[in-house]
């Protein structure tokens, strides 16, 4: 069963866990489980999504449960009208707090074809201002120092770039933890073996935007759990 979080007649918001894909895609033909069916499935009603979600990142999912309401909340995500917050574990000590001011090329789920036929993807504004909560330092060896450094930030995404903060982070070179894609392996790896934790450490904690039919202001959390949670807890012991 996927957590629900808030449910009306018009909008359901869920906890989506780590891994799960939010609907079907070209890159994930072979998968069977998509959050859109669970949900569907788990509530009896057609679900329409009105934004992205990473599969590695966990945490506030929403949904429309109809045609017109996805259209009036797709329009409130495009246009900035609600604001996000997330959680991420990251290499390195970045400064306390800071924004990322940098165009990022346009991803299209054909990714792959779209490379090969422009050389060029059109840049796209983005921007992510982020707050250090937490600095941590392992005495393992990783790159060319004798300890390891990491952080625990809080992110905004003030704009909505397909996979901005995992990108924005590797420009700042303080990539995500558990990310296959932008990250470092190196640093991966000793988090699996640490940890045991395989996963993006990256999580949307808390969404909030006004309803579109009364204008009251609707916020949803979904504090971090499982590895994630974990995790942080382990980091904070060894650290202290």
């Amino acid at each position: 069963m996927l957590p629900i979080l808030y449910r009306d007649e018009h909008i359901v918001a869920i906890h989506k866990p780590a891994g799960l894909l939010v609907h079907r895609s070209n890159l994930a033909r072979h998968e069977e489980r998509f959050a859109v069916q669970l949900l569907r499935d788990q509530i009896g009603r057609r679900v329409y999504p009105v934004h992205r979600l990473d599969r590695g990142t966990s945490g506030v999912l929403v949904f429309a449960l109809d045609p017109g309401m996805a259209r009036t909340l797709g329009e409130a995500f495009m246009g900035k009208a609600v604001r996000k917050r997330y959680l991420a574990v990251v290499r390195g000590h970045p400064p306390a707090q800071g924004e990322i001011d940098h165009p990022l090329p346009r991803i299209r789920d054909d990714y792959a074809t779209a490379m090969r036929s422009e050389e060029s993807p059109p840049l796209q504004d983005a921007l992510t201002r982020y707050r250090r909560l937490a600095t941590y330092e392992l005495p393992y060896r990783v790159d060319r120092y004798p300890t390891s450094r990491y952080a625990l930030l809080e992110l905004e995404p003030v704009s909505g770039r397909r996979h901005q903060l995992r990108r924005h982070l590797k420009h700042i070179s303080h990539p995500i933890v558990g990310d296959a894609t932008y990250g470092k392996g190196r640093h991966n790896r000793l988090f699996q073996e640490l940890f045991g934790c395989r996963r993006l450490l990256l999580a949307c904690v808390a969404m909030e935007f006004a309803h579109p039919l009364d204008g009251e202001t609707l916020t949803l959390a979904a504090p971090p759990e499982g590895e994630f949670a974990a995790v942080i807890e382990q980091l904070a012991l060894d650290c202290a």
